[in-house]
C-alpha cells in the first residue's frame, strides 16, 4: 500500500480506503464482511470509512464494525483511521437530519456508542445544509474536535462556494478542515472544475467516493442489466433508465481501453482516479473478498499516457 500525506496535515492516508456503505449491515453476510475487513487491513488499508446511516437498517454498519473491532481487531485501534459522518436522514423528527448543532452533537455521540469508541479520527458534515447557517454547523464541528470526540473534521458534498466559506469559518473557529469528500469517477469528472480548485487553494485533502459509479465502471453491465444489480432496482444514484444502449456502448469502449492496459475496467477506473495529484485517497466498496482483491490490483498501474487519457475522455462524451 502507498500512503499519501493528507493536505497540509501530518496525517497519512492509504491510497485506497474501504467504505462500509453497503455489505456491512445486518442483512449482509457477516462472515464475508469479516473476510473483507481482515484482508483489507492485512493489505495495508488502514482507513475505514463509515457514516451514521450506513447499513440496513441505518446504523448497523457502525454497530457491526464496532463488534469486529472489539473481537477481531483488539489492540489495533491506533493503526486504524476511522471516519464517520452525520447529516443525512437518521431518525424521525426534526432533529434527525441535516446540519444543526443539535443533530451533529447527537450524531457523533450515537456513532461512538455504536462503534464502542472514545473518538473517531475524522468526523464529516455529510452534506451542505441550506437551512442552517454555516457558522452553526462549523462551530459544532470545531467543538466536537475540542471535546476530543474526533481528531479531525471533514466536509462532504458541499458546493464549491459553500465549501470555501466553510473552510474559512472552521479556521476562524480554530479548527482546520482536514479533507473534502465527494463523488468522482470517469463518468462524473465535474469535480475537477468545481471543488478541486478549492481543495488545491486551501491545501486540504481530497477523498473520492463512488469511483466505479456504483458498478457501472466494472464488468457487471457489459452485457446489459443483471437482475440482482443496483440499476435493476434503481438503488442509490444508479437508475435503470440510465443504462441506455449508448451507455452500454461507452462502457464497452472503456473496457477495451482497460484490456489494452492489461487491467479490468474496474482496475482502470480506480487507477484513473488515483492518477490525479490532488487525490489523497479513493474509497472502494466491495461485496466480496474476490472483488476487493481485484480492485486492489489497480495499484499496480496508475500511470496513463496522454493518448489513453484522451481515449477515455472521448468514450464519455
Amino acid at each position: 500500500m502507498t500512503f499519501t500525506r493528507c493536505g497540509n496535515s501530518g496525517l497519512f492516508f492509504p491510497k485506497i480506503a474501504l467504505g462500509l456503505w453497503h455489505n456491512f449491515g445486518d442483512v449482509d453476510d457477516s462472515e464475508e464482511a469479516l473476510k473483507m475487513l481482515s484482508y483489507a487491513f492485512d493489505y495495508g488499508i488502514t482507513h475505514f470509512d463509515l457514516a451514521d446511516n450506513y447499513g440496513t437498517p441505518a446504523g448497523s454498519a457502525e454497530r457491526n464494525f464496532g463488534k469486529l473491532l472489539a473481537t477481531q481487531f483488539a489492540g489495533h485501534r491506533d493503526e486504524m483511521l476511522i471516519s464517520t459522518k452525520a447529516g443525512h436522514d437518521m431518525w424521525e423528527g426534526p432533529y434527525g437530519t441535516w446540519g444543526s448543532r443539535k443533530h451533529l452533537m447527537a450524531g457523533i455521540d450515537q456513532s461512538l456508542r455504536r462503534m464502542g469508541l472514545e473518538y473517531v479520527d475524522i468526523f464529516y458534515s455529510h452534506r451542505y445544509d441550506p437551512g442552517t447557517p454555516l457558522e452553526e454547523t462549523m462551530g459544532a464541528l470545531s467543538d466536537i474536535v475540542r471535546s476530543g470526540k474526533a481528531l479531525y473534521v471533514g466536509l462532504s458534498k458541499y458546493p464549491a462556494d459553500k465549501l470555501q466559506q466553510a473552510i474559512d469559518l472552521l479556521k476562524q473557529a480554530g479548527t482546520s478542515c482536514l479533507v473534502y469528500q465527494d463523488r468522482y469517477n470517469i463518468f462524473a469528472p465535474q469535480t475537477e472544475e468545481t471543488v478541486l480548485p478549492v481543495v488545491r487553494e486551501n491545501r486540504i485533502g481530497f477523498v473520492a467516493f463512488s469511483p466505479l459509479a456504483q458498478g457501472l465502471l466494472s464488468d457487471k453491465y457489459l452485457h446489459g442489466i443483471p437482475e440482482n444489480s443496483r440499476a435493476a432496482h434503481s438503488y442509490g444514484f444508479l437508475k435503470r433508465e440510465t443504462i441506455t444502449p449508448d451507455m452500454l456502448a461507452r462502457i464497452a469502449q472503456l473496457n477495451d481501453i482497460a484490456a489494452s492496459r492489461g487491467q479490468t475496467l474496474a482496475q482502470m477506473s480506480l487507477a484513473w482516479c488515483l492518477h490525479r495529484p490532488e487525490l489523497t485517497s479513493v474509497i472502494i466498496g466491495a461485496s466480496s473478498l474476490q472483488q476487493l482483491q481485484d480492485n486492489l490490483q489497480s495499484l499496480r498501474n496508475t500511470e496513463f499516457s496522454a493518448e489513453e487519457l484522451d481515449a477515455i475522455k472521448q468514450a464519455t462524451l
